[in-house]
Parts: C-alpha cells; sequence; structure tokens
C-alpha cells in the first residue's frame, strides 16, 4: 500500500479509518487528512466516490485547534481541513509554516445564543438592536481568531464598533464605540456552552454548539451569514497542504469529490445549518 507520509505519533489522537478503497491494497493511495471535531460525515461520501478510483483518505483527528498545522507543516498528515483562510494565513504568518490551500469547503456562521435573556430565536434577524439590553454581558471566545470574528458579528448586530484597520483580528482593545452599554467578556470557546447562564448571551462556533444540542436553526437569536455580513474569502474553511503540492492530481481528485451536491446534502440534512457549502 502507498503511503503518502508517515504515522502521526505524539500529535495523533485517534486514526479512522474511513473506507478501503479498490480491491488491491497495492493500488490503494492512501491520504491523510488532519481534522478537528467529530463532525465529519462528508468524508464518508468522498471515500465511496474514491473507492473505484483506488484513493482512500484516512482522517487523523486530532484534539486541539493549534495542532493540524504543525502536522501538515512537518509532514505528519498530508492535508488537513479544519480551519478558515484567516486562521490559516495567521499561522503562517506567525509560526512560518510553508502551507497553500488546495481548495475551498465550506463557511461555518458563528451564532448568538441567549444565556440569561430571554430573545426570540430568529436567525434571520438583521440587527440586535431593540433586543440587546443595557448592562447585558455578553460572552465571547477568546482566541484572536474567533473572538475577532465576534467582535465583528456584534458590530453587524449594531452593538458595537470596531477599529476597522484590524478586520477580523480585533480584540477587545480595538473596541471604539458601544451603541448599547454591554461587557465584553473573553472566555475560552469550548466553554461557552456550558457557560451560558453566566452570560446574557454568547457567541458560539457552530461546532460548539452542536457538540452542546444547540440548535443554530432552531434556538439562535443572530447569525452571521451572507445576509448579515461580508462572507469574506477570509471566512471560508479550506483543505490545505504543504506549500507546492496543492495542485497535487489526487489532492485536486479529492477537492473535486468533495465539491458535489452529495456533500452539500450532507451539511443540509444532518448539520442544521451549521455548514453552508462554499463552492
Amino acid at each position: 500500500m502507498k503511503k503518502l507520509v508517515g504515522l502521526l505519533t505524539v500529535l495523533l489522537v485517534g486514526v479512522v479509518l474511513v473506507a478501503c478503497g479498490g480491491s488491491d491494497d497495492d493500488d490503494v493511495t492512501v491520504v491523510k487528512v488532519g481534522v478537528v471535531g467529530v463532525f465529519q460525515d462528508q468524508w464518508d461520501v468522498v471515500n465511496e466516490v474514491l473507492y473505484d478510483e483506488g484513493i482512500q483518505v484516512e482522517l487523523v483527528f486530532l484534539t486541539e485547534w493549534n495542532l493540524p498545522n504543525p502536522a501538515l507543516n512537518d509532514g505528519d498528515v498530508d492535508l488537513n481541513a479544519f480551519q478558515t483562510t484567516i486562521f490559516l494565513n495567521n499561522a503562517m504568518e506567525t509560526n512560518g509554516y510553508e502551507l497553500a490551500i488546495v481548495g475551498e469547503t465550506f463557511v461555518s456562521p458563528q451564532n448568538i445564543f441567549n444565556g440569561r435573556a430571554e430573545i426570540p430565536a430568529d436567525h434571520t434577524r438583521t440587527t440586535l438592536v431593540g433586543y440587546i439590553e443595557d448592562g447585558f454581558v455578553i460572552g465571547i471566545p477568546d482566541d484572536l481568531i474567533n473572538g475577532g470574528r465576534a467582535l465583528k458579528l456584534l458590530e453587524t448586530a449594531g452593538i458595537l464598533d470596531v477599529d476597522p484597520a484590524v478586520g477580523f483580528l480585533a480584540t477587545v482593545a480595538d473596541i471604539t464605540n458601544f451603541h448599547v452599554d454591554v461587557e465584553i467578556v473573553p472566555v475560552a470557546a469550548n466553554t461557552l456552552p456550558t457557560l451560558l447562564e453566566d452570560f446574557d448571551v454568547a457567541v458560539i462556533n457552530n461546532p460548539q454548539a452542536m457538540i452542546n444540542g444547540l440548535s443554530a436553526n432552531e434556538q439562535s437569536i443572530f447569525r452571521e451569514n451572507s445576509l448579515h455580513i461580508d462572507i469574506s474569502d477570509g471566512l471560508i474553511n479550506v483543505i490545505a497542504a504543504r506549500a507546492g503540492y496543492e495542485n497535487d492530481p489526487v489532492f485536486q481528485r479529492i477537492l473535486e469529490v468533495y465539491q458535489t451536491q452529495a456533500v452539500a446534502d450532507v451539511f443540509a440534512n444532518e448539520f442544521d445549518g451549521a455548514f453552508i457549502p462554499a463552492w
């Protein structure tokens, strides 16, 4: 069996063989893809299509968002699929990784959920002015990428303004004006769902919401999507490879199969509005 890379050692949390392709193992090309989170059913569809082509995607599950890029850069996986372009660019600039985008996958909009507040659920709103009150305490993720995105979402909702020069990399220090007298409290993104009752409302990433039984479609009070915010290229999730390998024919074939209606159907039917196809 051809292996493009060796097995992950310290970083490897678990390897799931999604499917076996082809009838002869010697003719199978295994591509290891680093992912974070349990919502990966779309890869089953990809592997079903690639089975007869002798290509097999093998998912490498990693527990932290800071692991897939060094794993890819060091050659422990062939691809990763977990991050936005903003996240990737920041990781390369900060750490010197030599990575490149193979192609786009989906947008995972952030949502605002009630904690102590009792704002009627409606993810199609274009503002939260009149709903968010003076004195509200608002939880947001404390990491640079998701926290900055949360502040831009609150800006779009009409609650505050941030320095336009910092874009989606804003921090609380970059807030230039409050339209409503609220307190912004950054905490670890994975703790926000369990800490909801400590806040009036909170901005929660979709994977964390899903893990904790929060429905983006049924329970969110405001959503980052094309109705409310410019989903620029920076907010689109991507498949990444090491620089120089982004046009590898096998990788491009995996992307081609990923960007099909069958995968879009998985997003629509199984993930409760958490993922929107970006192709």
